[in-house]
């Protein structure tokens, strides 16, 4: 995966970012290189201690040994960003669900196109498990950390069948 950006509040987790960004993609950095950067307000402060649970838990994630992380989320967004990304961490590990189906399920049926942007602002990858959505016909399509690191997290899960695969 490289390496990963992880900021917590006294909340929860507030940002897994890919170290490797995107052009364009969402970053509460300042600049991705800096891990101290501030940004909107926010302080960072290193602190290898305050970071050991979430990190523990990450390292068991990859490792095959845990399906679910059970330390605090602290989202941040609009009210439909926030509604989106509890739809995601609802998807069972293993699972996919259609941009459609979290349409769905934040009563937003039509709203396909506005949950992909949600999903695009996701600041918690992988705990906000943005690389279970696929298209509707089945296919991988976007994921800020790369199509090759939704695809190795996907398998890691066994939730590549059929056209995934492919």
């Amino acid at each position: 995966m490289g390496p990963l950006f992880l900021a917590a509040s006294k909340t929860g987790l507030v940002a897994l970012e890919f170290g490797a960004r995107l052009p364009g993609q969402q970053t509460i950095r300042q600049d991705p290189q800096d891990l101290r950067a501030g940004g909107k307000g926010v302080r960072f402060e290193e602190s290898a201690d305050a970071m050991q649970a979430y990190v523990r838990e990450l390292e068991e994630y990859f490792a095959g040994s845990r399906r679910a992380f059970t330390f605090g989320l602290d989202l941040r967004g609009t009210e439909f960003q926030v509604a989106c990304w509890q739809a995601l961490v609802a998807i069972p590990y293993g699972e996919t669900r259609s941009y459609g189906d979290i349409a769905r399920a934040v009563e937003r049926p039509q709203g396909f196109r506005a949950v992909g942007m949600a999903n695009n602002r996701n600041p918690i990858a992988i705990v906000v498990p943005c690389h279970r959505v696929i298209a509707s016909d089945g296919t991988l399509c976007g994921y800020g950390g790369g199509l090759d690191i939704k695809r190795k997290l996907l398998e890691l899960e066994g939730a590549l069948s059929g056209t995934l695969a492919a």
